[in-house]
C-alpha cells in the first residue's frame, strides 16, 4: 500500500526528478485500533505521479501498466483509510454520547436532589424540594419543546410562513383579543355587573322607604314625649323628677378637648346632689394626665361632683375603660349614666330634655341624641361630613327609633339604664365599636331605644382626610366584627322574626357589608372595566340616574349644602375604598381590624362656661404653630389612573355619559390621593 507520502510518511525525490516516491504501508486490523506497518520496497512509484512521462525503473508501455496496477492497488488501500477513520470518528461520538446521557442523569440527580454526591454519601437522602421558579422554568422549557415540534412538523409538511410584518402582528393580536374578551371576559363580567345593580337598586329602594318615613314623621309631627318633663328649676330635687344621673366623659391624650368638655358637663343644669361626673382619662401621657388632673380638681374646689379615674392596665381601649369605671362600688347609687366623649359638650338642659323620658317607661333602656357640628363649615371634607351625618340621624336614626324602636347606639351623647347595661352583659372589648354591641344585645334582650332629633349635643368633625379615613376605617369595620360574633345570638334568641330578619338583613347586611361591596365594586372596578370590554355595559341610568336621585334624598335634611350634590356622590364613591377595606377587614378577622386610633381634635369651643378669668385666659393662649404636610395614598391615586385612562377609553366607543362621570371620578381619586381635600396633617 503505498499513499501519498505528504499524508503518510516522508517524502524522496526520485532520480530523475519527476515524480515523488513514498513508503508503501499495510493495514492492519487485528484489534479495533488499527495501525500502519511500513514495506521495503523501493521500488514503489507514488499514484500521484504528475504528468504523463513521470517515470519509473523502466519506460514505455510497461511502465504505464505498473503504474496502472499501483494506482488501483492505492485506490483500494485509501478507501480502507478513510473506512478506518470514519469507524474511529463514530467511535468518538459514541463516547461523546455516552459522556454526555450521563453528565446529564448526575446534573438532574443533583438538582432534584438539591445537593452533590459527596454530600449525598454522607447523609441519607431527603425527599427533593422544588422550587416555584424551577416549576416554572420546567414547564415553560416543556411548552418550547412541544412548540418546536408543532413548528417542525410544520415545516416538514411544507408549511412555510414568510415573517409577519408588525402590522399584521398587532391586527391578528387584537383579533384575538377581541375573539377572547367576547368569549370568556364579558360575561362573567356582565353577570357580576347585573348582581352589583341589583344590589344597588335594593339598596335604593331602602334608602328611598327610609326617606319617605322621614316625610311622614314630618309631616305627622311624630315625635316622643315625656310624660313628667322636668321642671325649670333645678334647686330642689324633691320638685321634679330628678333621678340619680352619672356621667361619664372618656377621653385619651385629648388634650386640646378636655377642659371644653369638663366644662360642659359641670354646667349641666341638674341637681348637684343628684349627679356624679366620671374623668375616665386613659391617657399615656403623664403630662396629659396632669392637666387633667388639675382641670377636675379645679372644679371640684367649685363645687362641682366630680371624680378623676385614671386605669394602671388599658385595655380594651373605650369598652375598658367604660367596664372599668362601671365596676366602681358608688355606680350601684345611680339609676342612669350619660356618656360624652372628650369633644361633644351638651347644653345645659341636656338631661332635662332626655331623662324625663325614662319615667313610666320601665322597658325603655336607651335615650340618643343627634349630633351637630361646630366646625361644619371649616373646609370641603366637613361640609361633606355634615351632609351625611345629618342624613343618618334624621333619617336612618329617627325612622328606626319610631318604627322599630330600634337603632345603632352612637357610643356618646346618650342615656343609658344602668339595669338595661348590666342585664345585656356590660361593656364588652370584642370589637371596636362597643356602642354597637351593647345596642344590638340590649335589643335581643327586650329593651326599647327612643330617639330625640330635636336634641342636640355640639361636636367637631374631623377636619383632615387621615384623620376622617381612620375614623370610618373603625366605624365599617367594628359591625363586620360584631356581625359575625352575634350571629349565632340573633338566630337563638327568643324574639319577633321580623326583628331577627331586620337586624340580620337590613341592619347587617345591607347597610353595613352591602352598600361599600357595591359602591366599590360597581363604581370603581366594574365601571372602568366595562370600557375595556364592551361587551359588557352599564346603562345610563344606573350610572347617573339613580346616583344623583340618592345624592338628592340623602343632602334633603341639610338643604343649605345642596351646592355640593355633585361633589357629595363623588366623594362617596371615593370613601368606598376605605369601606370596602374596612369591611374585608372586619370580616375575615385581618389585623387592621383591631385597630383604635383617637380621631385628632382641634379643640374648638362651643359653649362658653369657664370657671374662672385664668381658666379663660389659658383658653386665649394661641398654640404653638405645627408643622403640616401633606400625605400619599397610593390606592386611591392608583384608581384615578384607572379611572382617567377609562374616560379616555370611553371617547372611543363615543358613550358621553360614563365618559363625564368617569372623569369626575377619576379627578375626585386624584384629589383625595394627593390629600387636597381638607386640612393638612400635622
Amino acid at each position: 500500500m503505498a499513499p501519498w507520502s505528504g499524508f503518510w510518511g516522508g517524502r524522496a525525490v526520485l532520480a530523475g526528478g519527476d515524480a515523488y516516491r513514498s513508503t508503501p504501508v499495510v493495514v492492519k486490523m487485528e484489534t479495533p485500533h488499527w495501525s500502519i506497518s511500513e514495506i521495503d520496497d523501493g521500488d514503489g512509484v507514488d499514484f500521484l505521479a504528475r504528468g504523463p512521462g513521470a517515470g519509473g525503473c523502466g519506460g514505455g508501455g510497461g511502465g504505464r501498466s505498473r503504474r496502472r496496477r499501483r494506482r488501483g492497488k492505492n485506490a483500494r488501500q485509501i478507501t480502507w483509510v478513510l473506512l478506518l477513520k470514519a469507524h474511529r470518528a463514530a467511535g468518538c461520538l459514541a463516547w461523546l454520547a455516552s459522556a454526555a446521557v450521563a453528565l446529564g442523569c448526575a446534573a438532574r440527580r443533583r438538582v432534584d436532589a438539591g445537593r452533590t454526591d459527596a454530600d449525598a454519601e454522607e447523609e441519607p437522602p431527603a425527599p427533593p424540594r422544588r422550587s416555584r421558579l424551577y416549576a416554572f422554568i420546567r414547564a415553560f422549557l416543556l411548552l418550547s419543546v412541544f412548540l418546536l415540534a408543532v413548528e417542525l412538523a410544520a415545516y416538514a409538511k411544507g408549511r412555510r410562513l414568510a415573517a409577519p410584518t408588525a402590522a399584521v402582528s398587532f391586527a391578528s393580536l387584537h383579533v384575538s383579543w377581541v375573539r377572547f374578551r367576547a368569549a370568556y371576559v364579558a360575561p362573567p363580567l356582565q353577570l357580576l355587573a347585573d348582581a352589583c345593580v341589583v344590589l344597588f337598586l335594593v339598596q335604593s329602594a331602602d334608602r328611598l322607604v327610609q326617606s319617605l318615613g322621614c316625610f311622614y314623621i314630618r309631616l305627622r309631627r311624630v315625635r316622643p314625649r315625656p310624660v313628667a318633663p322636668a321642671l325649670p328649676d333645678a334647686e330642689d330635687p324633691d320638685a321634679g323628677y330628678y333621678p340619680m344621673v352619672l356621667v361619664q366623659i372618656p377621653m385619651c391624650n385629648e388634650k386640646e378637648v378636655y377642659q371644653q368638655s369638663i366644662a360642659a358637663v359641670c354646667n349641666l343644669d341638674w341637681p348637684r346632689s343628684n349627679f356624679l361626673v366620671q374623668v375616665l382619662d386613659d391617657s399615656d401621657d403623664p403630662i396629659t394626665q396632669a392637666l387633667i388632673r388639675g382641670e377636675v380638681e379645679k372644679w371640684q374646689h367649685h363645687g362641682a361632683g366630680i371624680v378623676y379615674h385614671h386605669r394602671v392596665l388599658r385595655e380594651g381601649y373605650k369598652a375598658g375603660n367604660l367596664k372599668s369605671a362601671m365596676s366602681c362600688s358608688y355606680v350601684k347609687d345611680y339609676e342612669y349614666v350619660a356618656i360624652f366623649d372628650a369633644d361633644f359638650q351638651p347644653y345645659p338642659d341636656f338631661l332635662k330634655r332626655t331623662v324625663p323620658h325614662f319615667k313610666d317607661n320601665e322597658d325603655l333602656g336607651l335615650v340618643q341624641a343627634r349630633w351637630s357640628f361646630v366646625n361644619k363649615d371649616e373646609n370641603l371634607l366637613t361640609r361633606l361630613q355634615n351632609i351625611n351625618l345629618c342624613f343618618h340621624f334624621e333619617v336612618e336614626q329617627q325612622v328606626n327609633g319610631v318604627f322599630i324602636n330600634f337603632f345603632g347606639f352612637n357610643g356618646t351623647a346618650g342615656v343609658w339604664r344602668i339595669k338595661a347595661l348590666e342585664d345585656s352583659g356590660g361593656w364588652m372589648e370584642r370589637t371596636t365599636v362597643e356602642d354597637m354591641d351593647i345596642a344590638v344585645r340590649a335589643h335581643l334582650k327586650g329593651w326599647r331605644f327612643i330617639f330625640l332629633n330635636d336634641v342636640e349635643c355640639q361636636c367637631e368633625l374631623p377636619e383632615s382626610y387621615e384623620a376622617y379615613r381612620k375614623q370610618q376605617h373603625r366605624w365599617h369595620s367594628g359591625p363586620m366584627q360584631l356581625f359575625r360574633l352575634c350571629l349565632p345570638d340573633i338566630i337563638r334568641c327568643k324574639i319577633a322574626l321580623w326583628k331577627k330578619a331586620n337586624l340580620i338583613f337590613l341592619f347587617f347586611l345591607l347597610r353595613k357589608l352591602i352598600l361599600p361591596f357595591y359602591s366599590f365594586t360597581l363604581f370603581c372596578i366594574i365601571l372602568p372595566l366595562t370600557m375595556f370590554v364592551p361587551e359588557a355595559e352599564l346603562p345610563d341610568w344606573v350610572v347617573c340616574y339613580i346616583p344623583t336621585l340618592m345624592s338628592f334624598l340623602n343632602i334633603l335634611p341639610a338643604p343649605k349644602s345642596f351646592p355640593f350634590i355633585i361633589p357629595y356622590l363623588l366623594f362617596e364613591n371615593t370613601m368606598s375604598v376605605t369601606k370596602f377595606n374596612a369591611m374585608v377587614s372586619g370580616l375575615f378577622q385581618l389585623g387592621s381590624a383591631y385597630e383604635w386610633v383617637v380621631t385628632k381634635k382641634s379643640g374648638r369651643d362651643v359653649v362658653v362656661v369657664a370657671p374662672s378669668k385664668e381658666h379663660r385666659k389659658q383658653q386665649q393662649q394661641p398654640a404653638p404653630a405645627a408643622k403640616k404636610y401633606n400625605r400619599i395614598y397610593k390606592k386611591e391615586l392608583a384608581l384615578s389612573l384607572l379611572l382617567l385612562t377609562a374616560a379616555a377609553r370611553s371617547l372611543l366607543s363615543k358613550q358621553g355619559m360614563h365618559f363625564y362621570f368617569l372623569l369626575f371620578q377619576g379627578i375626585s381619586f386624584l384629589m383625595v390621593g394627593l390629600d387636597l381635600i381638607g386640612e393638612d396633617v400635622k
